[in-house]
């Protein structure tokens, strides 16, 4: 897969995640090495709730746990990121 390919695919996860798509975002996330995918992959075991298993997968990010205030926020952010 190349770069633009894994980057398209991680603004999926992103959307899906938004729209509630948990699981297929959470594939996508676990399926691809990219950083991004671990933020993603963090932010939706922060929804789950599981705390431990977030904070895990942001340790691999440049990224913290209490960065964002929501969600929301933080998956614009992603899609921001994932935009540049």
């Amino acid at each position: 897969m190349n770069a633009q390919t894994a980057l398209e695919e991680l603004k999926k996860a992103t959307r899906l995640a938004i729209a509630g798509e948990w699981d297929a975002a959470h594939n996508i996330a676990q399926a691809s090495g990219h950083p991004a995918a671990h933020w993603i992959h963090a932010v939706l075991h922060k929804i789950e709730p599981d705390e431990g298993n977030s904070r895990y997968w942001y340790a691999r990010t440049a990224h913290r746990y209490e960065e964002y205030e929501t969600p929301e926020e933080e998956w614009q952010a992603i899609l921001a990121a994932l935009s540049e």
